[in-house]
């Protein structure tokens, strides 16, 4: 494990990655030892830095949360990220490409919750009830490690490479639809650049949900009525380009846009 100290100065590197837009070297090249805790440490820093400016966690995000993604990265569990109020883009506004190092997007079902969700002890039964409605979804990634070059613990560390997200307007109740049956496509001016299921997520996305509810509890966090979750990518990540217009569809759930200036 790290020390306070290396944890702290690789923090205040990721910070200004971002705030700089010039990308670090892997963490895990650079500190062989670091391991788990030490990465979720270093993202709880910096998202506790920017809460004391001002900033308000809306939710979190699941990464890791398809099979081959966690025997690419050699993990048997997905990991997580924070969202913030400040990381929602807009349908109806496009964003501008050069705030980020490397951006790509991802097609995700979110989930709005409604209730609390328990802590250590959530189950998949408590994230249906707890579930007010699914939404369209697309996440916004980015890296501040060099060339997208990772590790687990520099994803880890650098909030689960989250950089944004938009909802779109459709909201469906869990009653209404199987989560687990969402096919999505993804179109790239026009062009299908990926296409997927809501079972590619852990085999139902709301597990992925579950997963999350019981690993936060472990540093003291809970997931609260009125949050956002996004349970990982029913799709591969795809670039995004100055120009870009992005249109994910889901059936059964209708669609969400995200355009690149």
């Amino acid at each position: 494990m790290l020390t306070a100290t290396v944890r702290t100065a690789l923090a205040d590197e990721l910070a200004r990655a971002e705030q700089d837009r010039v990308a670090v070297g892997p963490l895990v090249d650079r500190y062989p030892g670091i391991d788990v805790v030490d990465a979720y440490e270093i993202q709880l820093l910096n998202i506790g830095r920017r809460l004391r400016s001002g900033a308000k966690v809306v939710g979190h995000k699941v990464g890791l949360s398809s099979k081959a993604m966690q025997q690419m990265m050699g993990v048997d569990e997905p990991d997580y990220g924070h969202l913030l109020a400040e990381m929602e883009v807009f349908e109806d506004v496009p964003v501008e490409t050069s705030r980020y190092l490397l951006p790509r997007v991802e097609v995700e079902v979110g989930f709005v919750l409604g209730a609390d969700l328990p802590g250590a002890d959530c189950t998949e039964a408590d994230v249906l009830a707890a579930t007010v409605a699914y939404a369209p979804a697309i996440e916004l990634i980015d890296s501040r490690i060099t060339d997208w070059k990772i590790g687990l613990c520099d994803t880890i560390s650098d909030n689960a490479s989250s950089a944004g997200y938009v909802l779109g307007r459709e909201r469906v109740a869990p009653a209404d639809i199987d989560v687990t049956a969402i096919d999505a496509v993804l179109t790239r001016n026009g062009e299908v650049v990926a296409e997927g299921c809501s079972d590619a997520v852990l085999g139902d996305p709301v597990i992925a949900v579950a997963w999350l509810a019981r690993k936060v509890a472990s540093f003291g966090v809970r997931l609260k009525a009125g949050d956002i979750v996004l349970p990982g990518s029913c799709t591969r990540a795809i670039d995004a380009r100055p120009g870009d217009a992005f249109l994910a569809e889901f059936t059964g759930l209708g669609s969400v846009r995200l355009n690149f200036a």
